[in-house]
């Protein structure tokens, strides 16, 4: 049943590429998901380097953190028939409104700057690290939906060039791809139409793969249920 997960989780991911392209292409340079890359300007911006915003990857970098604490949080100690407890999906329905929601008032009032610069960023990390600690239930560690430096290593390590055995290979490449594709096509909506636009786009592909995941949670359910209603007479 973990197989079903692949292709939502894969749509998480394509989302979570558009948000970062977003967030560094109009919040100034800052990731909300790719949290290596805030940690790394952290430490060039202490060290001197100029024009880097650390104020806002500090935010992006605590956001994303008080994410994914409050998340697991909720979704600690859950149980039911479904890999990702109910308390999981709320987390990424939560996260989906949130990004609309965003991408809403910012085609409304125009690009963020200043003080609403610093607190749409730190949205948009909550809700990825949200994000990625709810779906760590479904147990895929090559889809947390945030990340895929850990993939890349995965997928070079296991390969057939490595001695390997190729084991996920499809799964793999396709995570990588599947970020790549989301920041290239914010990218290009960002820099030719606007980034209001290229994170309405984002939050509209994450509320499809929560859509998703919802169904396969319905799935489960329903699965686990025919079980036991067939367990007795068996």
């Amino acid at each position: 049943m973990t197989k079903t997960y692949d292709v939502p989780l894969l749509v998480l991911t394509v989302a979570t590429g558009a948000i970062d392209g977003v967030s560094f292409l109009a919040l100034d340079r800052v990731f909300t998901g790719n949290m290596t890359g805030n940690v790394l300007f952290i430490g060039f911006g202490l060290a001197g380097v100029s024009g880097l915003p650390v104020l806002n990857n500090l935010v992006a970098l605590l956001a994303f953190m008080l994410g994914a604490v409050l998340a697991a949080r909720l979704t600690r100690g859950a149980t039911g028939p479904a890999k990702l407890p109910r308390s999981g999906l709320l987390v990424l329905v939560a996260g989906s409104a949130s990004t609309l929601a965003l991408a809403v008032l910012w085609l409304g009032t125009g690009s963020p700057d200043g003080i609403a610069l610093l607190v749409v960023t730190g949205l948009l990390a909550l809700v990825l690290g949200a994000q990625a600690a709810a779906v760590r239930h479904i147990g895929i560690r090559d889809l947390s939906t945030v990340v895929v430096t850990m993939t890349m290593v995965n997928l070079s390590a296991d390969s057939r060039a490595a001695g390997g055995v190729g084991a996920a290979w499809a799964r793999r490449l396709a995570a990588i791809v599947a970020m790549g594709l989301g920041a290239l096509v914010a990218a290009l909506l960002t820099l030719r139409v606007g980034g209001s636009w290229a994170l309405l786009m984002a939050g509209v592909v994450m509320a499809a793969g929560t859509a998703m995941i919802a169904a396969v949670r319905r799935r489960e359910i329903a699965a686990a249920t025919d079980a036991r209603a067939a367990g007795p007479a068996a």
